[in-house]
Order: C-alpha cells, then sequence, then structure tokens
C-alpha cells in the first residue's frame, strides 16, 4: 500500500494527479531499466529506433508493439525453458510502475523535489547540453531500489490506459 499520485502542494503537479492509496495485491518482477535497442532487436528482428545505439532504450514504437514484444519474449523464454509455469512477460500497470518509481519515498522524485539534468535524461533542462536525444540505459544514479531512468529518457507504455485516479483507496484487480 502506498500513496500514489501527487499532493495538491507539490510544485508541477498536474490536476489529474489526486493523490490517493493504493494497494498492490499480487506480487510482480520489473527490468531495471528500459528494454534495449538490442533485447528488442534479438527478439523483434528490428530495430524501429531513431537514436541508435544497442545499449540505448527501444523508442518510437507504439503499445501494441510493446505487448507483441512481450508475447514473444515470454515465448521464446518459455520454449528455452528460462520462465517458471504462470510467468509471463507484460507490460506493469500504472500503480506497479509508481510504485516501483517511488521505491518508497514521498517526493516528486526518487532522489527529491527537482529535477535537472544531472538527475535524468530530460530534455527540459537539457537543450545546450546534447540531452535532445536518448542515452544509454543506466547511466544515472539508480532509485533506492536499483531501477534506472524512471525518469527521463523516453516515456514508459503500461498495461492500463490514462484515466483519472479515484477518491478514496484503490487495488489493483485480482
Amino acid at each position: 500500500t502506498f500513496d500514489m499520485g501527487s499532493p495538491t502542494d507539490e510544485v508541477g503537479r498536474g490536476s489529474d494527479e489526486t493523490q490517493h492509496q493504493a494497494t498492490l495485491t499480487n506480487g510482480f518482477w520489473l527490468g531495471k531499466h528500459e528494454v534495449t535497442q538490442g533485447q528488442w532487436e534479438q527478439v523483434m528482428g528490428s530495430n524501429p529506433s531513431n537514436f541508435k545505439g544497442a545499449n540505448r532504450p527501444v523508442e518510437t514504437v507504439f503499445w501494441n508493439d510493446v505487448t507483441s514484444f512481450c508475447e514473444k519474449l515470454t515465448e521464446q523464454e518459455r520454449t528455452a525453458g528460462r520462465l517458471p509455469v504462470g510467468m509471463a512477460y507484460q507490460l506493469p500497470t500504472e500503480a506497479q510502475w509508481e510504485y516501483a518509481c517511488r521505491a518508497g519515498t514521498t517526493t516528486a522524485y526518487s532522489w527529491g523535489n527537482g529535477i535537472t539534468a544531472s538527475n535524468a535524461n530530460y530534455a527540459y533542462d537539457g537543450w545546450d547540453t546534447g540531452l535532445q536525444r536518448t542515452s544509454d540505459v543506466g547511466q544515472y544514479t539508480a532509485n533506492p531500489w536499483g531501477f534506472h531512468d524512471m525518469h527521463g529518457n523516453v516515456f514508459e507504455w503500461c498495461a492500463d490506459w490514462y484515466g483519472n485516479y479515484p477518491t478514496g483507496a484503490a487495488r489493483d484487480p485480482v
């Protein structure tokens, strides 16, 4: 159980980020950084990215592309005997992603309340620093739980779609 969304006094908060309590009822695994172009190419056989580099995150992919990647990766890993029965690769829910991103912190970002190009590949602070492109994954300090690039570099896809946060407490479906 954690507080999802943002408090009303958080700098830069959007009006749709209503803070509420969320409970995750099932455990999950999450990769420590974005899927790299090298990983994508191994599974999908192509690389749609604009900013090429085997260790850069794959980008310019749509939700359907990403869910197809998860399905193919699941099939490959099952066939190779590396995926336990009942497990599958899939996108995290928004609640799972935010839980992992917050990593037990209560600030706007896992490192504090402000963001600059020294914290993340963050274009709004990096137009004159060369940050208007992706960078290799894991180049910035991980959050307290070991996840890299949870802010900046690329947008992340989630399993569920955008919608207004509920009022009151919320639970992941079982």
